[in-house]
């Protein structure tokens, strides 16, 4: 198995950056490293020594508990730089004095005493300008020369697309011919990101699975994922297309994946050179959301699916607007394997990126 293509790069856009052979090799290790650990082997030579720094500049249960738990049972150490108990690392024009540090000081100093960053951002600490996220974390990798980890922005959630395509490989072997499909769901919030979505559809496509993508109007995804999903789908054999139809979705799908994301008037976008061209509109986000509060997964749904078919969330999920009880805790879901998968996901990347001794 060849891995030397890996040490040292960042894993900020990498469904669009890393290749489906380096995807099939990451999902391997991953694979690979969970068996080793059900068998009980010592992992702690792989990252012996090295560090980890996580930045939370959102609230997480998953990725926060299976980064820290995997960068220790590889032997590592984690350090946990919580933002707003440190200085919060800032990009230009957005600094508070004694409150904020600039980027590139932070970053140039954890590069000296570490050996990876991890970050999680979106929405508020974002400012709720679409891709902001995205753009503080390539900060960081600009001046860090060790690796940049994405643990969700406010446009990918590569580390959440791993783990599934490593729960879809456990139940079907493969990923041919499977017909997967992303759909919007209801909830009470309006003020969610567009990651995980976006991360799905993009790995699925690459993966050659035939890819559906549901959503109500106005809960539009980004324009460039849609392009990139098109040319994934023509490259790799498999397929892809866009309803508005939800119960159209489920219908002879082995993998239905109903979650909410926000709508299109939640974000506010700017130019390259950061200004503001369009700014959000809540009120509208709301009645949009309000609208369509039949997106909602019952056993209903469930019935219309492939006879094997799974329900995978990436959690958490609002249950009784996302999802109905009967269903996500139903021999349907998967939700829990998907959950436990996050660590043997995270455990390959950071071995993969920061030189593990596999």
């Amino acid at each position: 198995m060849k891995t030397n293509n890996f040490r040292g790069r960042d894993w900020i856009d990498a469904e669009l950056d890393y290749s489906k052979e380096e995807w099939e090799t990451l999902i391997d290790v991953a694979l690979d490293l969970k068996r080793r650990h059900a068998l009980g082997e010592d992992q702690t030579h792989i990252l012996k020594g090295k560090t980890l720094f996580t930045m939370f500049f959102n609230q997480s249960l998953r990725t926060r508990s299976t980064f820290a738990t995997g960068i220790q049972q590889l032997g590592g150490f984690h350090v946990d730089l919580e933002p707003g108990k440190t200085y919060t690392p800032a990009r230009k024009g957005y600094e508070v004095p004694y409150k904020t540090e600039r980027i590139s000081d932070v970053a140039r100093l954890l590069n000296r005493i570490g050996d990876a960053i991890a970050i999680r951002m979106y929405g508020p600490p974002a400012h709720w300008i679409y891709g902001f996220a995205n753009s503080t974390m390539k900060e960081f990798a600009e001046y860090a020369e060790i690796p940049v980890i994405n643990m969700e922005c406010d446009k990918f959630h590569p580390t959440q697309a791993l783990a599934d395509l490593i729960t879809i490989k456990e139940k079907f072997g493969t990923f041919k011919g499977l017909n997967l499909t992303m759909s919007w769901a209801y909830s009470g919030s309006i003020e969610k990101p567009r990651a995980v979505p976006q991360s799905v559809v993009l790995a699925a496509t690459k993966m050659g699975m035939n890819v559906t993508l549901a959503h109500p109007e106005g809960f539009e995804l980004d324009p460039e994922v849609i392009k990139k999903c098109k040319e994934f789908a023509k490259s790799s054999g498999g397929s892809f297309r866009i309803i508005n139809d939800f119960d159209e979705g489920f219908k002879g799908a082995h993998i239905v994946y109903p979650k909410a994301w926000g709508s299109v008037y939640c974000f506010k976008y700017t130019d390259d050179e950061g200004k503001i061209i369009k700014e959000n509109d809540l009120k509208k986000a709301e009645e949009v959301n309000e609208k369509n509060k039949h997106w909602r997964t019952t056993k209903k749904q469930i019935e219309l699916m492939d006879k094997d078919g799974i329900y995978m969330h990436c959690l958490p999920a609002d249950r009784g607007q996302e999802v109905d009880d009967d269903v996500i805790d139903g021999p349907r879901s998967v939700v829990i394997d998907e959950a436990e998968n996050r660590l043997h996901a995270h455990k390959a990347i950071m071995a993969l990126l920061m030189g593990g001794r596999l």
